[in-house]
């Protein structure tokens, strides 16, 4: 419940830095999280909220210490800290990712909606993949059934996407996609 409430009080104090229509579900997160038991180095995570992906992240056995969260609220800042102990949190946006002096990053994990935002979505991406390792990824979740950056922005990038999934246990029904450098798979 104390989710819900920090949710919906942010929700109306922000509804375009919130925007999202409620908390992930557990079900979304660990979609969030596959693969995040193999990378090695440091994880990122983009617009946590209040914390659905970072608690999937967290039981996939990345170490709290390897854990890097950029949010923009203060008060979902204020609560990441002190749900969990260990977690890097920063008053950030996701696009400053790639001036934080972090480097061979193992993944990244996006909450921030990017489909309605093509500066935003090259933002993001470019940041990310700045700062990723050789073999890093960074998994999206989208509203949607396709990928939410176009062809010709992942041609630009010198990315392409594979869909890892979809789950109805979300509102609204949610889809996951991971994003990775040409023959990086």
């Amino acid at each position: 419940m104390r989710d819900m409430a920090v949710f919906f009080g942010e929700l109306v104090r922000d509804p375009e830095g919130v925007a999202a229509l409620a908390p992930s579900s557990a079900a979304a997160a660990d979609l969030m999280a596959v693969g995040l038991e193999t990378v090695t180095g440091p994880v990122v995570e983009l617009g946590p909220g209040t914390g659905s992906f970072t608690r999937a992240i967290l039981a996939r056995s990345v170490a709290p210490e390897r854990l890097t969260l950029l949010e923009t609220s203060p008060r979902f800042c204020e609560e990441l800290t002190a749900r969990f102990p260990g977690v890097r949190v920063l008053n950030r946006p996701a696009e400053a990712l790639d001036g934080l002096g972090l480097g061979s990053v193992g993944a990244v994990v996006c909450g921030v909606p990017v489909l309605a935002r093509p500066a935003t979505q090259r933002a993001i991406l470019g940041a990310a993949f700045k700062v990723l390792r050789k073999g890093g990824f960074l998994n999206q979740i989208t509203y949607v059934p396709v990928p939410p950056v176009p062809v010709a922005m992942r041609r630009a990038l010198g990315l392409d996407v594979v869909r890892l999934g979809m789950t109805m246990a979300n509102f609204p029904p949610a889809h996951v996609f991971r994003f990775h450098r040409f023959a990086e798979r």
